[in-house]
C-alpha cells in the first residue's frame, strides 16, 4: 500500500488577523493596522479563494490604487503566488488589460482611480469583488462610495451554476480594503470604520427593499467589519525592517506604521506643526479693543466656509477659568465659523443662494453679540475668494453684489502669483509661533469643529509639496489662507518656504 501524494500548499494565511480576514463573511472588510501583517497577500487571496469554484466569468474583481505605479507591489505579489497554483492563470501585461485571467473565466483587474470622476470609467460594470489598496490615500470617501454601485453580480444560482442539480451558493459581494492610519484620508476612514466599532465587531445595516428576484419587499442586511493586524504576527518579516519602522523620526508616522494608532494627526500639509493641545483653546469674551473681521470661501454644490476672527492688539483677555491670555500683537484667533456642508468629510454643499448665506452670517453675528462673546466690536469686512465678484448667483448680480445688498461686504483676497505657496508657509509659521510663544500666532476656539476636523489632515499636493491637494476638502483652509495673507503682502514675498518632507 503506497501513501497518497501530499498536496502542495502554495499559500496559507498566518494565524491571527490574516486568517480572520480570509474567513470573514462580511460584505465590507477593512483590514487595517500597522505596516507588515500581510494585508496585501490577504487581499489578493480574498479574491483568489473563489477562483475555480464554479462562478466562472461572473467572479470578476478589481483592485484600485490612486496611481498605476502604486500598484507595482500588488502585481509583483500576485505574480509570486498566482503562478504557483498551476491552474492556467495568465497575467496580461498591457496597460489596456493589466489583469489576471483564468481558463475558467474569472478576471482580476488592477486599476488606478484618482478621484470620484474616475467612477465613470466603470459605471454600469459588475465587480462582485472590489479591493482598495491603502484606503487612507483617498482624501475623501467620494471615490469609495461611488464605486459601491459597481459591487454587484447578475449570477443566478438556479440558472448559472455548472451543475443545476447542485446550485452554488449566492455570489458573495465583497469590498476588501487595506490601510494603515497614515494618509490624507485618515479622517473619513477613522470616522466610517474605526470610530464606528471595535476590531472584529460586525456592523449590520438593514434596508427594506423591493427584491426583483422574488417580486416582494424584503429586509436586506449588509455587514461591515474592521480587522486589526500587526507586524508582530508576521514571522516572515526581518527584524531589520522593524528597526527601520522604529527609527522613523516623524512621531505620527511612526505611531501609525508601528502601532496602527488612529489617535494621531496624520497625512496633512500641517500635521507636523499642529498640536491640538496648543492651538485649540476654550471660548472667551473678546476684548472690545481687539479687531474683528471675517473671511469667506464661496461654494454651493461644494461647501462654503465663513470664519470670524479676532486679532490681538497686545492687550490681555480673560479666559473662562479666570486666567489671563495675552498673545503677541497680530495673533489671530478663530472665534466662530459656519461651514456650509451637511456633514464634514462629504465635501458636499448646502446649495444655498448667496443672499441666504449673507442673512445667515448676520444672524450668527447677532447671536454672538446676544450671548456676550463680542461686545461693541464692529465686525469689519475681511477677505473673500475674488471669484465672488464674477460668479453669478440666481440672476445677473454677482455673489458679492447680492451679499452686499444684505449688508455683508468683503475685500479682495491675495491671489497674486505664488500666494498659495506663501499662504501655506505663513500659516505654518503662525502655528509654530503659537507653539514657541514667539511672534504672532494663530488659535482656534474649541467649538470650531469643522476646522479642527479638516485642517490638520489636509493633504499635500503629491506633485507640489509646497501646496495642498486642491482635490481634497480644502474650503476652510482656503478661507483661513485668505485671512493669513490679508495685510501681509508687503512682507509675504520675502517668506522663505521651508515646507518639505
Amino acid at each position: 500500500m503506497t501513501d497518497a501524494p501530499q498536496q502542495k500548499i502554495v499559500w496559507a494565511p498566518l494565524p491571527g488577523s490574516q486568517a480572520l480576514a480570509l474567513a470573514c463573511p462580511c460584505n465590507i472588510i477593512l483590514y487595517e493596522g500597522t505596516r507588515g501583517p500581510g494585508k496585501t497577500d490577504a487581499q489578493l487571496m480574498a479574491f483568489r479563494k473563489l477562483v475555480g469554484q464554479g462562478y466562472g466569468a461572473f467572479w470578476r474583481g478589481v483592485i484600485f490604487d490612486r496611481e498605476y505605479k502604486q500598484l507595482d507591489d500588488l502585481v509583483a505579489k500576485s505574480k509570486k503566488w498566482f503562478s504557483q497554483f498551476g491552474d492556467g492563470a495568465k497575467f496580461l501585461e498591457s496597460t489596456k488589460d493589466y489583469k489576471w485571467v483564468w481558463p475558467t473565466g474569472e478576471e482580476l483587474l488592477f486599476r488606478s482611480i484618482m478621484d470620484e470622476k474616475g467612477y465613470w470609467n466603470y459605471h454600469g460594470q459588475e465587480f462582485p469583488f472590489i479591493g482598495w489598496n491603502e484606503l487612507s490615500k483617498y482624501p475623501t470617501d467620494k471615490t469609495f462610495e461611488s464605486m459601491m454601485s459597481c459591487n454587484r453580480s447578475s449570477f443566478l444560482p438556479a440558472e448559472h451554476s455548472p451543475d443545476l442539480n447542485k446550485p452554488l451558493p449566492e455570489m458573495p459581494l465583497v469590498v476588501f480594503a487595506t490601510t494603515n492610519p497614515y494618509g490624507p484620508g485618515h479622517n473619513w476612514v477613522k470616522r466610517r470604520f474605526i470610530d464606528a466599532a471595535r476590531p472584529g465587531q460586525v456592523i449590520k445595516t438593514t434596508t427594506n427593499v423591493f427584491n426583483p428576484r422574488t417580486k416582494e419587499r424584503e429586509d436586506i442586511v449588509k455587514t461591515q467589519v474592521r480587522i486589526f493586524g500587526s507586524y508582530k504576527e508576521n514571522r516572515y518579516l526581518s527584524p531589520i525592517y522593524i528597526a527601520t519602522l522604529e527609527s522613523v523620526k516623524e512621531k505620527n508616522k511612526r505611531r501609525a506604521w508601528l502601532w496602527g494608532d488612529w489617535d494621531i494627526v496624520a497625512g496633512g500639509a500641517l500635521d507636523d506643526v499642529w498640536i491640538e493641545g496648543v492651538h485649540v483653546i476654550k471660548r472667551f469674551q473678546i476684548p472690545h479693543t481687539w479687531r474683528l473681521d471675517r473671511s469667506f470661501d464661496w461654494g454651493s454644490d461644494k461647501p462654503f466656509s465663513v470664519g470670524w476672527w479676532a486679532e490681538a492688539n497686545g492687550e490681555e483677555a480673560e479666559l473662562s477659568n479666570g486666567t489671563k491670555f495675552c498673545p503677541p500683537r497680530g495673533t489671530l484667533i478663530r472665534i466662530n465659523e459656519w461651514y456650509g456642508s451637511p456633514e464634514v468629510g462629504t465635501n458636499t454643499g448646502l446649495h444655498l443662494g448667496s443672499a441666504a448665506v449673507a442673512r445667515g452670517i448676520k444672524e450668527i453675528e447677532q447671536q454672538m453679540r446676544f450671548e456676550g462673546w463680542i461686545n461693541g466690536n464692529a465686525i469689519q469686512p475681511g477677505p473673500a475668494d475674488n471669484s465672488i465678484s464674477s460668479v453669478q448667483d440666481e440672476d445677473s448680480d454677482s455673489v458679492a453684489i447680492k451679499m452686499a445688498k444684505e449688508g455683508v461686504k468683503w475685500i479682495d483676497s491675495d491671489k497674486s502669483p505664488g500666494s498659495r505657496k506663501v499662504g501655506l508657509q505663513l500659516l505654518r509659521d503662525r502655528l509654530e509661533a503659537s507653539v514657541k510663544g514667539e511672534g504672532p500666532g494663530i488659535y482656534f476656539m474649541e467649538h470650531c469643529n469643522a476646522t479642527i476636523a479638516t485642517l490638520p489632515v489636509l493633504p499635500r499636493d503629491p506633485k507640489k509639496t509646497e501646496d495642498v491637494d486642491t482635490s481634497a476638502e480644502d474650503h476652510i483652509y482656503d478661507e483661513i489662507r485668505y485671512r493669513v495673507l490679508c495685510n501681509a503682502k508687503k512682507f509675504a514675498t520675502n517668506v522663505q518656504t521651508s515646507f518639505s518632507r
